[in-house]
């Protein structure tokens, strides 16, 4: 993936066919700071009945970030409960960002 300035990805999950895999990997290729700026990693919780809660993950040249495609399990007062996940870049304001992203997915 590439991201030039004014650049960004929209919160959104990647679920395609039949049977998705639950997790995803992005890989960092560029370098923060130096080859762009901002272009942050975003996951964003939508609890049940509260409010969401966002998550810059930062993140280096070369490093992998394993997050949920979907949902992730929570530690609720009544046991464990699912919550939605959906990730996203936030815009990018100078140079470009290169990112890997590897989804596991039946692609019929």
């Amino acid at each position: 993936m590439r991201y030039e300035a004014g650049g960004y990805n929209c919160l959104h999950q990647d679920v395609y066919g039949a049977v998705a895999f639950p997790l995803q990997v992005v890989a960092f290729l560029s370098r923060p700071g130096h080859d762009f700026t901002g272009g942050e990693f975003l996951l964003v919780e939508q609890r049940p009945r509260a409010q969401s809660v966002g998550t810059v993950v930062p993140g280096g040249q070369g490093d992998l970030v394993v997050f949920p495609n979907r949902f992730r399990p929570v530690a609720g007062t009544r046991g464990f409960y699912s919550t939605s996940v959906r990730h996203g870049l936030s815009r990018v304001h100078s140079g470009r960002r290169h990112a890997l992203g590897i989804i596991f997915h039946d692609a019929r």
